[in-house]
């Protein structure tokens, strides 16, 4: 064994063998090209940017096309490990490149050295000329192209296009890709249910295909949009999975996503401190920080985590770095939610008593207004509102805590809307205080199958067997139908789901009976 080890240091001293050296250029870059696809779908991401660089370097006189797609690989590598220098490595070996590509290659590399003026016109002809290509590589890349400019509808429709393609064509092995650059690009341009819908077929997709590192993705990207949802279970059940294949194969970019859903989900329920605490590395710059991509995108909720949990001068910090990114122009809503962050650090500078927090929350109500994102609207006005009734206008809170109320339950975000349904009871307000029988037809459909078998005595066991979830899901569920019903607990729920409320289609009388005859059963094993 120890003589077995020797010969292969020796080997590894030595170089390849004689064979491998003999191979041609070509040969060997297709043959590193092969190991770098194989680490990008399923190991270290950094392995794969090494391999795939090599292959670019090999393949660059006599194959380029092969060269191309290996950099844009080598750089997609380097991305989802959050390593600018390896990306800016993978741009520049393409030194002969000309045309879209060169343009692609340019304007990328001014965008990762933070020279947006010089960035802009180059990747704008790419997401031009690409994203009227029907090659499936190419609208990938313009739709890279499209989010470094913020230009998230644009990225959605380019991606979506790219996947039509890559379906029409059979590429199997690239629909995970397609489908994680989509979803991604959906999450940013804020349609999340959309975004969780792409992100399960991608995770079936990358699955099926073995590609471990898109599944990570696709995860994490289902943790956040149920962050969104309040499905607090479904948040840590996706981030773990997540966070399983991210952090030994180096996938900042996934961590960094499965890291921001878990805090948002605790700040969802109150968390603020352990909110705060999680995401203060994701917002610091370097090594250790967060990924370079999202840095500033998790400062808006760092803020709010910090300034609730006693955090001001952190959370200054961050929202003055936050203040000259947004200047830069390359998200739609920054403005209004730096609007936020100025109102929450003035809320917290001195007990909200100047002038200055209402200032900046009208301010942010009003930036919200034709930039898109509902959700980040309504999580604007729950804010207000809460302030306005801790300072005693209830009054005044009732609208802002309405209209936050409204987007959030047309979102299904459950856990938003029991916190904005909660402050417009506290302001003495519809939505809150007595049983609200008309409100069923407000509860999905997972909602009323639930409260109906809750309603006839199931256990949250008995209801999770039936309908195959998790009890900590149906717990949730539940919390979720008691606040929208305005009602306490499950012993009221029977004079809630009348008869002559619908049943959906699903439900009927065979699943009580079932339950009745499961305990009957129970009852005479254990007599």
């Amino acid at each position: 064994m120890a003589r077995a080890r020797g010969e292969r240091h020796r080997a590894d001293r030595l170089g390849p063998p004689a064979a491998v050296r003999a191979l041609t250029p070509v040969v060997r870059g297709r043959s590193h090209l092969v190991r770098g696809l194989a680490a990008l779908a399923d190991g270290p991401v950094m392995d794969a940017h090494e391999a795939l660089l090599r292959a670019a370097e090999l393949l660059r006189d006599r194959a380029p096309a092969e060269a191309s797609d290996a950099r844009f690989l080598a750089m997609e590598a380097a991305w989802a490990g959050g390593d600018v220098g390896a990306c800016l490595a993978a741009l520049g070996c393409g030194g002969d490149a000309g045309g879209t590509e060169r343009d692609f290659l340019d304007g990328l590399g001014a965008a990762l050295a933070v020279r947006l003026d010089e960035a802009r016109p180059a990747l704008a002809r790419v997401v031009a000329r690409d994203g009227a290509e029907d090659d499936p590589r190419l609208l990938l890349r313009a739709g890279s192209a499209a989010l470094v400019l913020g230009d998230t509808a644009a990225a959605a429709r380019i991606h979506a296009r790219a996947l039509a393609r890559a379906r029409a064509e059979h590429r199997t092995a690239l629909l995970p890709r397609a489908l994680e650059h989509l979803a991604y690009a959906e999450l940013r341009d804020g349609r999340y249910s959309r975004a969780a819908r792409t992100a399960r077929e991608g995770l079936a997709a990358a699955e099926l295909t073995g590609q471990r590192n898109a599944a990570a993705h696709q995860h994490a990207v289902l943790a956040l949009a149920a962050s969104v949802a309040g499905d607090g279970p479904a948040v840590a059940e996706h981030a773990e999975l997540a966070l399983g294949t991210a952090r030994p194969h180096g996938l900042a970019q996934a961590a960094t996503l499965a890291e921001w859903a878990l805090a948002r989900g605790e700040l969802g329920r109150g968390l603020a401190a352990q909110a705060a605490a999680r995401l203060a590395p994701l917002v610091r710059a370097g090594p250790r920080g967060g990924h370079f991509a999202l840095r500033m995108l998790v400062v808006p909720c760092f803020v709010e985590a910090a300034v609730a949990s006693g955090r001001a001068a952190e959370a200054g910090a961050a929202a003055g770095e936050y203040a000259v990114w947004a200047a830069q122009g390359v998200d739609g809503p920054a403005p209004a939610l730096l609007a936020r962050c100025r109102a929450l650090l003035a809320q917290g500078a001195a007990g909200g008593e100047g002038k200055g927090a209402a200032y900046w929350f009208g301010e942010a109500v009003r930036r919200h207004d034709g930039c898109g994102n509902d959700f980040e609207r309504a999580r604007t006005l729950l804010a207000y509102g809460t302030w306005l009734r801790r300072r005693r206008r209830p009054g005044a809170a009732r609208g802002p805590l309405r209209d936050a109320l409204v987007t959030f339950e047309r979102a299904a975000a459950d856990g938003w809307a029991d916190r904005a349904r909660s402050e417009l009871r506290a302001t003495g307000g519809a939505g809150g205080g007595t049983a609200d029988r008309t409100a069923w037809g407000l509860l999905t459909p997972q909602q009323q199958r639930i409260a109906r078998l809750a309603a006839q005595g199931a256990t949250n066991r008995e209801i999770a067997d039936r309908l195959t979830l998790s009890p900590r899901t149906v717990d949730h569920h539940l919390r979720g139908v008691f606040a929208r019903l305005g009602i306490r607990s499950r012993v009221e729920l029977p004079g809630m789901a009348r008869p002559d409320h619908p049943a959906p289609a699903q439900e009927g009388g065979t699943e009580a009976k079932g339950l009745v005859s499961s305990r009957a059963r129970r009852s005479a094993g254990s007599s």
